[in-house]
């Protein structure tokens, strides 16, 4: 039962990182309704800036505070000259927008900073806590904690305050929004802006994990299940689908891979994913989208 429950714990505690990845996403979607698949290079032009900066010698506070305002300003400029004119238009145009915004920041943070890949030391060490009986790692709780003050605050921001219910009415209906005096360009800008910042806190904490390299982006295909479980909508959504993620592919690995062949972690998430398009295809905390005829 030890066994079973450091199993769990350690699949759910590596399901947080997925969740930090795919809240980024949920946040552009309750805007914009429309996938923001440049969220992945967003997380490795924010980890690749903060990590070329502390090698050039400058204090991590320096460093932290440098690169949440280019994310900022990143968000800034995406609003006004990517999302501004294509105000209106289908979503999959939108998409195919964030589509080549995902090469553009790819190159850029090539062109900035070069295409090595980095060490990025956060000074957590990652040695294994016993919690009642169970050995847990200190870098998984540390994430988990800063996923769940995360979650806290946005949930705050958008669910509390007069910016989240503007974002819901644009989110909901832009033209309306538009309409009654909603100026969605600010919304856009704000809800950007808090993606680049859950990007700069993901990025730090995989980067640190695996190291700062391009495969980074390429967390956008991880975060796609857990968005599918939970529902592209909701940011509770987005850490349960990412426990289930994490919990499901860790056991699935123990106790299904010896039976059926090694690496099954890699696309049991997949098939996971799958099913629920079938059954609840708007995921667990997703709405149903409901069209009158």
């Amino acid at each position: 039962m030890e066994f079973f429950m450091e199993v769990l714990i350690g699949g759910l505690l590596a399901g947080v990182m997925y969740s930090m990845v795919a809240i980024g996403f949920v946040l552009i979607y309750k805007a914009s309704g429309v996938f923001n698949f440049a969220q992945g290079a967003m997380v490795l032009f924010a980890a690749l800036t903060f990590v070329s900066l502390v090698e050039r010698q400058w204090p991590f506070w320096a460093a932290l505070l440098c690169t949440l305002v280019a994310m900022v300003a990143l968000a800034m400029g995406v609003g006004r000259l990517v999302l501004r004119p294509l105000v209106n238009r289908p979503p999959i145009v939108l998409f195919m927008a964030t589509l080549g915004l995902s090469f553009v920041l790819e190159g850029a943070a090539q062109w900035l900073w070069g295409a090595q890949v980095h060490e990025l030391d956060l000074h957590i060490a990652d040695k294994p806590r016993e919690v009642a009986g169970v050995f847990i790692s200190t870098f998984d709780l540390f994430a988990a904690v800063t996923a769940a003050a995360l979650v806290a605050l946005l949930s705050g921001v958008f669910d509390k305050t007069r910016i989240g219910l503007k974002l819901r009415a644009v989110a909901d209906d832009p033209v309306a929004a538009q309409a009654v005096g909603v100026n969605i360009e600010t919304i856009w800008a704000v809800v950007w802006s808090a993606a680049g910042a859950v990007a700069l806190v993901a990025g730090l904490l995989w980067g640190a994990r695996t190291g700062v390299q391009f495969s980074l982006s390429l967390i956008v295909l991880k975060a796609l299940p857990v968005l599918i479980i939970g529902g592209f909508s909701s940011i509770t959504g987005a850490i349960v689908g990412g426990l289930i993620v994490g919990a499901s592919e860790k056991l699935a690995e123990i106790y299904i891979g010896p039976l059926i062949g090694s690496g099954i972690e890699n696309w049991f998430p997949y098939v996971l994913a799958l099913a629920f398009l079938f059954y609840r295809p708007f995921g667990l905390f997703g709405q149903a989208s409901v069209q009158r005829i």
